[in-house]
C-alpha cells in the first residue's frame, strides 16, 4: 500500500498493492494502522456509503459543517470518475483551491479527503459504483454545497452539461460562502 500527498497535502491518494494471476486479483483495500500512521492521527470511520450512477452524473461539491463534519475515504468499485476536492478551510493557505484525479476500477486508487473540504465527482462511465467511508454520520441539517461550476473555482470537469440533482444546481458561489471550517 503506497500513500501519496496531492498538491493539497491533506488530500491523500492511496494505491493498494494488487496481487493478480489467472484466477483474478486480491488486494488489501484498507488497513487502519497503516492509514493512521501515515495521517499522523487516529481516524475512525463510522459509516460506509455507496452510489450507482450513469455516465455524465455530477455529484457535488458537498460537505457537512461542524460539529458533524466528515472526512471521507473514497474509491470506485466499478467504472470511472473524475474526483474533485475543494479546500474550504478558512485559514488554509490553499483555501478555494482544488485537486482533481481519476479514480477507477482499473487503477483501484483511493483518496482520503479530510474534514474542511467540499467533495464532488463526475462519472465517466455508465454504471459507476462509488464507495466512501465517512468519519461522521450523515446529518441532513449540516450539509452544504458549493456550486460545481462556480467560475472562480476554475474546475475543468470536461462535461459542460452534466446530469445534476436539484441540490447540485442550487449550490452557492465560493465568494458568498461563509466557511465554518477553521
Amino acid at each position: 500500500m503506497e500513500f501519496k500527498r496531492t498538491a493539497i497535502a491533506d488530500v491523500i491518494l492511496i494505491q493498494p498493492t494488487i496481487f493478480g494471476d489467472d484466477r483474478g486479483y486480491f488486494f488489501e483495500s484498507f488497513h487502519q494502522k497503516k492509514f493512521n500512521d501515515f495521517i499522523g492521527s487516529e481516524i475512525s470511520f463510522v459509516q460506509d456509503n455507496e452510489s450507482l450512477s450513469s455516465k455524465g452524473v455530477l455529484r457535488g461539491l458537498h460537505f457537512q459543517a461542524p460539529p458533524h463534519a466528515q472526512g471521507k475515504l473514497i474509491r470506485v468499485i466499478k467504472g470511472k470518475v473524475l474526483d474533485v476536492a475543494l479546500d474550504i478551510r478558512k485559514h488554509s493557505p490553499t483555501y478555494g483551491q482544488h485537486v482533481s484525479f481519476i479514480l477507477s476500477e482499473e487503477n483501484k486508487t483511493q483518496a482520503y479527503i479530510p474534514e474542511g473540504f467540499a467533495h464532488g465527482f463526475l462519472t465517466l462511465e455508465d454504471d459507476t459504483i462509488f464507495q466512501y467511508k465517512c468519519t461522521n454520520w450523515y446529518h441532513p441539517s449540516s450539509e452544504g454545497s458549493i456550486l460545481w461550476n462556480d467560475p472562480a473555482l476554475n474546475i475543468h470537469w470536461g462535461e459542460p452539461h452534466p446530469i445534476l440533482s436539484a441540490k447540485d444546481t442550487s449550490g452557492i458561489l465560493l465568494a458568498d460562502f461563509k466557511t465554518p471550517f477553521e
